[in-house]
């Protein structure tokens, strides 16, 4: 299992939730992500609690306007490091929580507007890159339940 890397390049850094937006955040979170990735590309399982995918989100979901989003997500997709994690995301299983309010806990980092339109973004990207994913929300509400539909999935 990979370390919280976003909350570390967080602290190493100096940045905090009111940085979110900052596409500089974004590319340092998005590198140490894909650093963490090559480290670890020996190993046959990994289980990642964020991936390459969530710094495209996040700048996608804090640019001013279209055209921003557009470009930041294309800086970040087209960068040499994530085309050679694509392959290895292609080949994955990615799942991606509904944002179920009563899941949710305002930590003073975590961002916390936008729930479903980031959710939607994810959902976007993933497709885009050609990521498999499934979905999980309330539905299968305690962690007993999610961690048996999950183990369901690698069997």
């Amino acid at each position: 299992m990979v370390s919280e890397i976003a909350r570390t390049v967080m602290k190493t850094r100096g940045f905090t939730r009111v940085d979110v937006g900052s596409l500089e955040m974004q590319e340092a979170i998005f590198n140490a992500i894909l650093e963490e990735h090559e480290e670890n590309a020996d190993r046959q399982y990994m289980i990642h609690d964020r991936s390459a995918i969530d710094p495209i989100v996040y700048a996608i979901l804090t640019a001013r306007d279209q055209i921003e989003a557009a470009c930041r997500k294309r800086q970040l997709i087209n960068s040499h490091k994530f085309q050679l994690a694509l392959r290895t995301y292609r080949q994955s299983l990615f799942i991606l929580l509904k944002p179920v309010r009563e899941w949710i806990v305002d930590d003073g980092v975590r961002l916390i507007e936008d729930l479903d339109r980031c959710f939607e973004i994810f959902r976007s990207v993933l497709k885009e890159c050609g990521i498999p994913f499934r979905e999980i929300g309330a539905d299968i509400g305690f962690l007993e339940e999610r961690v048996g539909w999950l183990m369901g999935l690698c069997m």
